[in-house]
């Protein structure tokens, strides 16, 4: 067994001929000793997330067909025909959902820690990039299972895009692929949800993580740690073995709710009759019920204000900081953000 062994791993090291010291270098890095709280180290989570999907999204494509006429049957097949199809699905499901919780728990932590501050700016607005792939990723493919209310979720989204200022019309009629909701519509949303949001986030992936090795975790200090050396531990096993547990535990709640909740299926989508509630998915619900409290327009363009100032907030707060240098403003913000995001939810869930 030992020559077969040795055989293999000098024919890798001549064919892959990387230096064995980078390996140690890259598995050896120092970790702050505040990642083995589980709030801090949340980043590793929607990485575990997002690979279940690509594993159970690639299984559900050999069964989904992306053609108005057959969408919905095909998911009808995957969850009552075909062995374990529910299983899959519903796994499919669950994942999306808690990957959203991750991305926004991990914003959330980032921001009121100020972990988004000089140097890490840019890797701050490509994490925001991420938390909308992630939106984009439940909103195309919720849109490709064309029950009913799916269908008149893509059709309410797509007049709210109309309202976008000046490239309302063209962003509308792209999203379509046409003047309503139609057979085109199914083919960009498949399109996006298996093609090109998989690839964009992947490569956003890579340039978040890339920018973390190089420019370090954010090194905190707290109140029990004053006047103590900075501790650290290594990457591997350490680390490596706590985000395995983290893993085994969200196969553990995934599994529970699979099987207490598997996902189900609504009525086929017909595009002649409105439904009486139309509800997005629960992590559209604040921008429903705030575009329900407004006009069209001053919705829209609050929802793309309240995303800009997210994604340029290390600029304004570096702004605000100069005029005004001993307030932060920050942790207001945020907390103000935060309770407007969860009363508007919950506002809506309830109605």
């Amino acid at each position: 067994m030992k020559p077969i062994f040795k055989k293999l791993t000098d024919w890798l090291k001549v064919s892959i001929p990387i230096p064995g010291e980078f390996f140690t270098k890259v598995t050896s890095e120092p970790v702050p000793h505040h990642l083995k709280r589980w709030w801090f180290a949340l980043g590793g989570t929607p990485a575990y997330l997002f690979m279940i999907q690509v594993v159970t999204g690639i299984l559900l494509t050999f069964y989904y067909v992306p053609e108005p006429g057959h969408a919905y049957s095909s998911i009808q097949r995957i969850t009552y025909d075909i062995h374990f199809g529910w299983v899959i699905r519903s796994v499919h499901k669950w994942a999306a959902n808690l990957m959203i919780i991750a991305v926004i728990l991990h914003v959330f932590r980032i921001f009121f820690t100020g972990a988004y501050r000089k140097p890490r700016e840019l890797n701050w607005m490509i994490g925001c990039l991420i938390l909308g792939c992630t939106l984009g990723f439940g909103f195309t493919g919720y849109s490709l299972i064309y029950e009913q209310l799916s269908y008149w979720g893509a059709t309410v989204a797509a007049n709210i895009t109309q309202n976008v200022p000046l490239l309302g019309d063209f962003l509308a009629r792209f999203m379509r692929g046409g003047d309503s909701v139609e057979e085109n519509t199914l083919t960009r949303f498949f399109v996006f949800h298996t093609m090109l949001l998989p690839l964009g986030l992947t490569l956003l992936l890579v340039v978040h993580i890339t920018l973390i090795r190089l420019l370090g975790v954010t090194e905190f200090q707290f109140e029990e740690d004053k006047g103590k050396p900075e501790r650290h531990f290594p990457f591997f096993p350490n680390h490596f073995l706590m985000e395995v547990i983290i893993g085994m535990c969200l196969t553990l709640l995934i599994t529970f709710l699979v099987v207490f909740f598997p996902a189900r299926l609504g009525p086929p989508a017909d595009p002649f009759l409105t439904p009486e509630h139309i509800k997005p998915e629960w992590y559209f619900y604040f921008t429903f019920r705030w575009l329900k409290l407004t006009s069209l327009q001053v919705g829209v363009l609050g929802t793309g204000a309240a995303y800009a100032l997210l994604i340029f907030w290390p600029f304004i707060e570096s702004g605000l900081a100069k005029k005004f240098p001993n307030r932060d403003f920050s942790i207001w913000l945020g907390v103000i953000a935060v309770v407007t995001l969860i009363i508007l939810t919950v506002w809506e869930a309830l109605v």
